[in-house]
């Protein structure tokens, strides 16, 4: 592959892209973990093991780069943006796959631009576990078309360009997430209901169809996930606010997303919806009880 790809953060979606999209020689990597001794040593295998060319700084990561990939937490988005403005090459492509809001995103790309790098607001639409390059990808700003190009020569299949506004990439996925992780926690709560009541089965039956399968498939999420995307919609609420919603039940999804997904903290997911719930109930807190402080 021709293209010189630098990748900001090698997470989940960074190592299943480079690995899916066989990068290797094409693509160099910068991930703050090599800056705390506590986890470089672990991140330098992950380097290692997909065979892409991890760097010490950012500015090695950035040399020569033609696209760009910022992949980290929401928490780290304007941080990366503005190392990334220190020494990104002109003109460059920085592709902003990350869950933030739309004024987030904004804000970054001010920084890229006035850096003379063309920012790209991505989306990334599915979980990257499993579809991989095949994951839907909205992508807006006025460098969107270039940026989709991109994004297809390096392997990814769905690519749509959703407008040349900064943001509407970025607001689709976050207006989304609304009902999708919103689902999840509802159904958290439901269940947890339905436990104490001693009337799961009957609950789940009512509902029809394959609710206990669609049930135990949103706990696997949340229990797998829930820290994440409770960052994330956190950066839903902030969209809300941003719009003028007041995030009422987007409030309440956070604090039940964080409270499953503290619980599993390394430990094999549950096998069906029996052990799952039995798991949780074994692991009550304020939080799980519906005191939503931390929203």
């Amino acid at each position: 592959m021709s293209r010189r790809i630098a990748l900001i953060g090698f997470g989940e979606a960074g190592r299943t892209f480079a690995g899916a999209g066989g990068w290797r020689d094409a693509a160099r990597v910068f991930d703050i973990k090599t800056q705390d001794e506590a986890s470089a040593g672990a991140m330098r295998a992950a380097y290692a093991a997909a065979g892409v060319d991890g760097r010490e700084t950012l500015a090695e990561a950035l040399d020569g780069a033609e696209v760009i990939l910022s992949l980290v937490t929401a928490d780290q988005t304007p941080a990366a943006a503005q190392a990334a403005a220190q020494v990104l090459p002109t003109g460059a492509l920085f592709c902003d796959l990350n869950s933030v809001s739309p004024g987030a995103k904004q804000r970054n790309a001010a920084v890229i631009e006035a850096a003379g790098g063309r920012y790209v607001d991505v989306a990334v639409m599915s979980p990257v576990q499993p579809a991989a390059l095949s994951a839907p990808l909205l992508v807006s700003g006025p460098h969107a078309q270039n940026g989709a190009d991109m994004l297809r020569s390096i392997g990814f299949t769905k690519v749509t360009v959703c407008g040349d506004r900064i943001g509407a990439a970025s607001a689709t996925k976050m207006v989304r997430s609304v009902m999708v992780k919103g689902i999840e926690a509802l159904t958290a709560e439901m269940l947890l209901a339905a436990q104490a009541a001693g009337v799961t089965d009957a609950v789940l039956a009512s509902l029809g169809g394959d609710s206990p399968q669609k049930a135990d498939y949103n706990l696997d999420r949340m229990l797998a996930h829930g820290t994440r995307r409770a960052a994330e919609m956190e950066e839903v609420v902030a969209t809300l606010t941003e719009l003028g919603i007041e995030p009422l039940m987007t409030r309440g999804t956070v604090v039940r997303q964080r409270a499953l997904g503290t619980i599993l903290q390394g430990t094999d997911m549950p096998d069906g919806l029996a052990a799952k719930l039995a798991l949780i109930d074994e692991n009550k807190t304020e939080t799980m009880q519906g005191k939503a402080d931390a929203a």
